[in-house]
C-alpha cells in the first residue's frame, strides 16, 4: 500500500514545517530578534496561503484539530506583538492603538463570521432545480466566497497588519503597522458591510411559503407523469445516469432528487431535475400530476415516498448481476419490479425474498442502444484491443466481489504480456471507497500499464493534429454542456443559471458527444494502453472498441451481451469452476479465468480465430435470456410498462375519487419528522410503512 503512507508523510512533514516556523517565530519573539522574527513571521504566514492554494487536505487536518485559520493568525499576531513590545521605538499608546486596531479586526472578522452563516442558511431553499426556469423566483447571485467563508478571508485581509507590523519590527518605525493594520481594518469593516447587503430587500432570497408555491405552481403548469427518484451519495450518481437517456425518451418526465449536492453530480440531461431534501415538501408530490416513479436504487429515504399513496413505484435497478445485491428483499416494497429478461425473474423465484412473480416485468434494457453488434474477429496479428472492467469491492470482505485485489495485476501482467493486445483498462468509481486493499491494487495496475506504455516506446501525448480536434470537439461538447453560473457560485445561483434548456439542446450534445469519441479514439494511438476514468468515454463507447471485454460478476458482463463480442469473467470467488458457472448465469457464455491468469494466451487465440470459440452459440442465447428478445424493441416494451403503471395509477385515483378525497399524508410527515427531530428530511425510515405500496397493488389488483 505505497500510496497511503507517501500521503501520510507528507502531511506529517507539512505539520513539522508549521510547528517548526511558529517555534522560530516563538524564538524570535523572546529573544528578542528581529531578522528572525520578520523571517519566521512572513514565511509562516505565506505557509498558510501556500496550503490555501495547493494543499487544502492539510488545512483540513488543522481544522479537526481545532487549529482553524482564525487561531492561526491569532498566535502569529500574538508573538508578533510580543516581539513588538521589545521595541523602544514602539511606546505605550502605540501599542495600544496596534493591538486594539487588531482586537477591531478580529471584532469585525467574527460579524462578518455570523453574516456568512445567516446568509447561507437564508439562500438554502427548501426546493432546488435544474433545467427549470426560476425566473419568477428572481434569485439573486451569491456573495463572493471571500465573504462567505472565513478561512480565505481571514488569511488574505490579515495580510497588510501582518506586513506592516514586521516591517514595524524591521524598521523600528510604528507607522508602518498602524497603516497596515489599519489596511486590514478597512478590509474586514468593509467585507462586513458588503456581506450585509445580501440581507436587503432587494438580495434577499425568496422564503420558504413563496418558493413552496411556485414549485407547486411549476408541477401543475408542467404536468409530469414519469419520474425517477434518486436518493444517494457521493460516488453513485452513475447509478441515475445510466436511466438518464431512457427517461428522456418518455412524456413529460421529471427526476426527483433528495440530496443536494447530486443535483451538479448528475450527468448532463434535459430532463427537469429537482431536489427537494425534506420529507414534509417531498410531499408536495402527492398533488401532482405525477404518476410513477422509477427507482433504480434502494436507499433509506425510498420509504419515505413510498408514503405517497397517489404515486406507482417501478425498481428498475442499475444493472443486472448474479450478485446478492440484484435480489435484494427491499425490492418487495415497490408495486412492480422491472428486469432486462427470464434470468432475473428467476433469480428473483429462486432467491425467495418475497418478491411476488406477478410483480417481475420483462422490460430489457433500452439504455443498450448505442452498442454495436459484434463485426468480426481482429487481424490475427493484432492489435486485439482488450477492456478489463472490474467490478469494485462491495460493502463486504467477500473476495469473489472484485478481482482487482487477487487477480487484477496477474490479469494486467499476462495481458501487457501478449505483444497483440492492446489493454484499456477502466477500474469501477468506487474501487478502494471501501477497502484500502483494492485501491492499492489498482494503484499498481495503472503503475503497470504505464511502464508498458514507456517500454513500448508509445508517446503518451496524441499526435499534434489528432490533439486539436480533440481540443475543438472537447471545446464544444463543454460549450453546451456547461451547468451555467461563477466558479463560486452557491446552489441558488446555479439553480437561476441552470434554466430550462433551448430547444434542440438535447440533440446537438448527443451528436457533439459522437463526434468527441470520435475524436478521442482517433486521438489515441492503436497500441497504446489506456486507464480510462470520468465520465468520458463511457462504458458502452469502450465496449465499441474493444474486442474483449474481461471482467467480474457484475452487470458490466449483462450489458457487455448485447455487442455478442466474446469475454471472459475472472473467479476469484474460490469456487470450482462448474458450481461458478452453475451459480452464475452470465457466465455460461464466457471464458472463466483463475487468479493466476493462466487462460489469457488461448483466451486472445479464440478471439483471434472465431473458429477456436466454442461459446459463441452460448452467448447468442444467454443473450437472450440475460436481456429479453430483441423484437419488440426495449424501449417499446419499457414504454409499454410505463403505460400500464401509469394506467393503474390513474385507475387508483379515479376509485378515490369516486368514494371521496384521497387521506392527506403530509400533515402526517411533517409531524412525523417533527417529532423525530431530524433536520432536512433524514428522518428515520419506519419499517410499518415500506408495506405501503405493496398493499395498494393488492388493493388494486382485487379490485
Amino acid at each position: 500500500m505505497p500510496a497511503v503512507p507517501s500521503i501520510r508523510r507528507g502531511t506529517v512533514l507539512a505539520l513539522g514545517t508549521l510547528l517548526g516556523l511558529y517555534t522560530a517565530l516563538l524564538v524570535g519573539a523572546q529573544l528578542p530578534s528581529a531578522p528572525l522574527l520578520c523571517a519566521a513571521g512572513a514565511a509562516c504566514h505565506a505557509f498558510d496561503l501556500g496550503c490555501r492554494l495547493w494543499r487544502p487536505g492539510l488545512l483540513s487536518v488543522l481544522n479537526r484539530l481545532h487549529c482553524d485559520e482564525t487561531v492561526r493568525q491569532l498566535l502569529r499576531d500574538l508573538l508578533i506583538v510580543m516581539g513588538l513590545t521589545h521595541l523602544s521605538a514602539v511606546d505605550t499608546l502605540a501599542r495600544l492603538l496596534l493591538v486594539g486596531g487588531l482586537l477591531s479586526c478580529y471584532g469585525a472578522h467574527l460579524v462578518c463570521r455570523g453574516l456568512g452563516v445567516v446568509v447561507r442558511r437564508a439562500r438554502t431553499l427548501p426546493v432546488i432545480t435544474r433545467n427549470v426556469d426560476t425566473s419568477a423566483l428572481r434569485l439573486s447571485p451569491a456573495p463572493p466566497r471571500l465573504l462567505s467563508y472565513p478561512g480565505r478571508r481571514m488569511l488574505l485581509f490579515s495580510v497588510p497588519a501582518t506586513a506592516g507590523m514586521l516591517a514595524t519590527v524591521a524598521a523600528e518605525s510604528v507607522v508602518w503597522g498602524l497603516c497596515g493594520v489599519g489596511a486590514s481594518l478597512l478590509l474586514f469593516a468593509g467585507g462586513t458591510l458588503r456581506l450585509a447587503t445580501w440581507l436587503l430587500p432587494g438580495k434577499r432570497p425568496p422564503g420558504e411559503e413563496r418558493v413552496l408555491r411556485w414549485f407547486r405552481d411549476w408541477l401543475a403548469a408542467y404536468r409530469p407523469e414519469v419520474g425517477l427518484y434518486f436518493s444517494g451519495g457521493t460516488g453513485t450518481a452513475y447509478q441515475a445516469n445510466m436511466w438518464l437517456s431512457t427517461l428522456a425518451a418518455l412524456p413529460r418526465p421529471l427526476v426527483v432528487l433528495r440530496e443536494r449536492p447530486m443535483v451538479q453530480q448528475l450527468a448532463d440531461t434535459d430532463v427537469p431535475i429537482v431536489c427537494v431534501p425534506r420529507v414534509a415538501h417531498l410531499m408536495e408530490l402527492e398533488h401532482s400530476s405525477l404518476k410513477m416513479l422509477l427507482h433504480p436504487a434502494n436507499a433509506p429515504k425510498t420509504s419515505q415516498i413510498l408514503r405517497v399513496p397517489t404515486i406507482k413505484h417501478a425498481f428498475t435497478n442499475h444493472g443486472e448481476s448474479d450478485k446478492l445485491s440484484s435480489c435484494n428483499p427491499y425490492a418487495k416494497v415497490y408495486d412492480e419490479v422491472w428486469v432486462a429478461g427470464p434470468a432475473a425473474r428467476l433469480r428473483y423465484a429462486k432467491a425467495d425474498v418475497g418478491v411476488d412473480d406477478r410483480d417481475v416485468v420483462e422490460v430489457g434494457r433500452p439504455q443498450l442502444a448505442p452498442i454495436t453488434r459484434y463485426a468480426g474477429p481482429p487481424p490475427a496479428g493484432g492489435p486485439v484491443t482488450v477492456l478489463y472492467a472490474p467490478t469494485w469491492e462491495g460493502w463486504t470482505n467477500d473476495p469473489g466481489n472484485t478481482s482487482v485485489i487477487l487477480a487484477g495485476e496477474n490479469i494486467v501482467r499476462a495481458l501487457l504480456a501478449d505483444p497483440r493486445v492492446r489493454l484499456l483498462y477502466r477500474p469501477h468509481p468506487m474501487t478502494g471507497s471501501v477497502n484500502p486493499l483494492a485501491g492499492a491494487a489498482d494503484a499498481r495496475i495503472r503503475a503497470l500499464v504505464a511502464e508498458a506504455n514507456r517500454a513500448a516506446g508509445l508517446h503518451p501525448d496524441p499526435d499534434p493534429a489528432a490533439a486539436e480536434e480533440l481540443a475543438r470537439r472537447e471545446a464544444v461538447l463543454d460549450a453546451l454542456t456547461a451547468r451555467g453560473g461563477r466558479p463560486g457560485a452557491d446552489e441558488m445561483e446555479r439553480m437561476a443559471a441552470q434554466g430550462e434548456p433551448e430547444p434542440g439542446r438535447a440533440a446537438a450534445v448527443a451528436a457533439a458527444t459522437e463526434a468527441w469519441r470520435a475524436a478521442f479514439w482517433a486521438s489515441r494511438g492503436a497500441a497504446e494502453h489506456l486507464v480510462l476514468t470520468g465520465a468520458r468515454p463511457d462504458l458502452y463507447s469502450c465496449f465499441n472498441q474493444a474486442d474483449l471485454l474481461v471482467s467480474d460478476v457484475s452487470s458490466v458482463v449483462a450489458d457487455h451481451l448485447a455487442s455478442g463480442k466474446p469475454y471472459a469473467v475472472v473467479n476469484t470467488s474460490g469456487m470450482p469452476e462448474e458450481r461458478f458457472r452453475e451459480a452464475n448465469a452470465t457466465v455460461r457464455g464466457a471464458t472463466v479465468l483463475t487468479p493466476d491468469a493462466a487462460g489469457i494466451p488461448a483466451l486472445i487465440d479464440r478471439v483471434v480465430d472465431p473458429s477456436l470459440d466454442p461459446l459463441a452459440g452460448e452467448r447468442a442465447e444467454l443473450t437472450e435470456y440475460l436481456l429479453g428478445p430483441s423484437d419488440p424493441p426495449s424501449l417499446e416494451r419499457f414504454r409499454s410498462a410505463v403505460a400500464a403503471l401509469c394506467a393503474a395509477a390513474g385507475k387508483r385515483r379515479a376509485r378515490q375519487a369516486a368514494v371521496g378525497a384521497t387521506p392527506g399524508v403530509a400533515e402526517l410527515a411533517e409531524t412525523a419528522e417533527r417529532e423525530a427531530g431530524v433536520p432536512d428530511g433524514a428522518a428515520a425510515d419506519q419499517d410499518a410503512e415500506l408495506p405501503i405500496a405493496r398493499r395498494d397493488a393488492r388493493q388494486d389488483a382485487s379490485r
